[in-house]
């Protein structure tokens, strides 16, 4: 990643750009860009992001951003690549313990049930029945009306 840092802020310097510049014309942040170009990888949260951050960098210093993004992928690969699996596997199961959720897949998840569940329904069902209840009755009432508004209309003629 160092030497994908040392040609990004070459290239940048060279070209007689400022940081501010380059964060105004990419719309990010300074912090962000000064980052990549320090190699600090691990402040950024998301590697999607950092990707894009790479690509459209190495595009606007006129740089091949396939490369550029081929190279940090191989670093990735290396990087990740050389952490145990037991370490990995106490990782998640520490971030399990921490929030108490099992491990499962999204599409075996169970929907969660329970009492809250079962009456928020029942109550949805029952507010559903009123109002077709209600809606009958208003029609109802309405046709009568109207019946005995003609039966009216046609008795005084």
């Amino acid at each position: 990643m160092e030497e994908i840092a040392e040609l990004l802020r070459g290239t940048r310097e060279d070209s007689g750009i400022e940081l501010s510049e380059v964060s105004k014309d990419l719309d990010i942040s300074e912090i962000a860009l000064n980052n990549i170009e320090d190699g600090k990888i691990g402040s950024f949260k998301d590697i999607f992001v950092l990707k894009d951050y790479l690509s459209n960098y190495a595009k606007y210093l006129g740089l091949d951003s396939e490369k550029i993004l081929d190279e940090f992928n191989e670093y990735l690969f290396e990087y990740t690549s050389r952490i145990p699996v037991k370490e990995i596997e106490k990782t998640i199961e520490l971030n399990v313990k921490e929030t108490n959720e099992k491990l499962s897949s999204p599409y075996t998840k169970s929907s969660p049930k329970g009492k809250k569940g079962v009456y928020l329904y029942l109550v949805l069902y029952v507010l559903i029945f009123i109002l077709v209840i209600l809606a009958i009755f208003w029609s109802v009432n309405q046709v009568t009306v109207d019946k005995k508004s003609a039966y009216v209309v046609s008795y005084r003629k």
